[in-house]
């Protein structure tokens, strides 16, 4: 049921998510992995070749890979019809982000014994994985955006609070399955968006700081500055003035291209897609003096 909620963002200074090994558990942070991750002597050749081969691409699943605010709101409705109950018009925003615990036993009033609550829940989750099973085409622009990337050989991953077996189900169905790399999912353990981040980068073998996030939540953009990643934030749950503190809002993948990673990470801001001209300062020419002589 996390799927139904705002998930921490995570990954402020210093903290991080912990790995076991055989010589004992180690916490890995932001500045961990920056450090870790260095390019060794023969990658840094291979990508002064072909710098793009440098940076990762995470993409969050939430209106990103696909629209998702129709289907969770129609779970909700499918549950509300066959529970027999009405749904107020002014709670859709506590259907789409808030905790299922909170809106049906405070906001609907759906049920007080702790049985019925998880009874809800747990028909709730399986009526929205059922109308994630009918998706079959991602948003507009994407597969060819995903096209370009992989002709560029550079590394996608997605990540998601679902269940691996159905996110699984969910990218076949829709195609979209040998263009990623990496999968960061529930089985993966991470208590935030930060931390799903960072274990997208370490599956790509990628430093946080060469990775690129494309996200349509002022949130996820956070997490994804807190990890010392770029953003783009896609404009559509979102309207373009809540992704301010994206490094490039875009209204869909339409107005990519592969270039654009390269001048991104030259921090020339929100302005890099736009012709540059150059100005050239016109001096008015020299007049040859002459003495006239009687």
């Amino acid at each position: 049921t996390k799927i139904f909620m705002e998930e921490a963002i995570g990954a402020e200074y210093g903290e991080g998510f912990e790995t076991f090994r055989p010589d004992g558990p180690l916490k890995v942070d932001v500045d961990f992995l920056n450090d870790r991750l260095q390019e060794g002597f023969l990658k840094r050749i291979r990508y002064a070749m072909k710098p793009d081969e440098a940076y990762g691409l995470i993409f969050s699943w939430d209106n990103v890979v696909a629209g998702t605010q129709a289907l969770k709101l129609s779970a909700w409705k499918q549950l509300a019809h066959e529970e027999g109950k009405e749904i107020p018009d002014d709670v859709h925003r506590l259907l789409l982000h808030g905790a299922p615990d909170h809106v049906l036993h405070k906001v609907l009033l759906w049920g007080d014994e702790a049985c019925e609550l998880e009874r809800l829940k747990l028909k709730l989750s399986q009526l929205y994985s059922n109308n994630l099973l009918k998706l079959s085409e991602p948003l507009e622009g994407l597969k060819e955006w995903l096209d370009a990337v992989s002709t560029a050989r550079i590394p996608c991953a997605v990540v998601s609070s679902l269940d691996r077996r159905v996110m699984v189900e969910i990218l076949e169905n829709m195609g979209l399955m040998t263009y990623f790399q990496a999968i960061v999912t529930e089985e993966d353990g991470m208590d935030s968006m930060a931390h799903r981040l960072l274990s997208a980068a370490v599956k790509l073998d990628r430093k946080p700081s060469k990775c690129v996030v494309f996200e349509d939540d002022p949130r996820g953009i956070t997490a994804a500055h807190n990890c010392t990643m770029m953003a783009v934030g896609l404009i559509g749950a979102h309207p373009a003035y809540d992704l301010v503190q994206a490094d490039l809002a875009v209204g869909s993948f339409n107005e990519l291209s592969v270039i654009n990673l390269r001048r991104l990470f030259a921090h020339t801001g929100s302005t890099f897609m736009e012709l540059q001209k150059q100005v050239v300062e016109k001096t008015p020419p020299r007049r040859r003096l002459t003495i006239d002589t009687i």
